[in-house]
This record gives structure tokens, sequence and C-alpha cells, in this order.
């Protein structure tokens, strides 16, 4: 059981990962540094940078305004997370 344990809390963070970089490459390309980008669209600067280094989750409301925030659709945003992860990611297998 530990172990199952220990391999969910390793994918999650792979996840969290992919998570942040895509929010930090959309965000560079955006060009707008972190505190003006969290005020512009509602997103707490502390969380955004939690976000960004892979070390919280996110609501789906969050990624939902992230995903306003790059201009694309809410699945084009997860797509960018699901290439970001290894071939067939899962976290139960």
């Amino acid at each position: 059981m530990d172990d199952d344990i220990k391999l969910i809390n390793q994918k999650k963070k792979i996840l969290l990962k992919a998570i942040g970089e895509i929010v930090l490459e959309e965000r560079t390309k955006l060009k707008k540094g972190i505190n003006k980008f969290s005020f512009e669209y509602d997103i707490g600067n502390g969380l955004l940078s939690r976000l960004e280094h892979g070390s919280t989750d996110a609501k789906i409301t969050t990624l939902w305004k992230l995903a306003n925030a790059f201009n694309m659709s809410f699945s084009q945003l997860a797509l960018k997370i699901e290439n970001k992860l290894p071939k067939d990611f899962n976290f139960y297998e």
C-alpha cells in the first residue's frame, strides 16, 4: 500500500511540474510579470508562483481562468499539459 501511495505522489509531482511549465511558458509569451498577470486575471500572485513552480495543485476554475488568459480553450490548455507528460501517463499504472 505504501508503494502505491509513493507512486501516486510521484505521478502527482510529474503532473504539477507539467502544469507549472505550461503556465510559466504561456505567461512569458504574454510578456507579463507575475504581479501584473495575477492582477489582470484575478489569480493570486502567490498561487500563480506556486503553480509555476509545481508546488501546488490547481482548482479547475483556476485552470479555466488561465486558459482564458492565454486566449485558449480549457481543452487546448489540457492538451498542452498532456503533451508535456510522459507517454501514456496514468496515476494507477
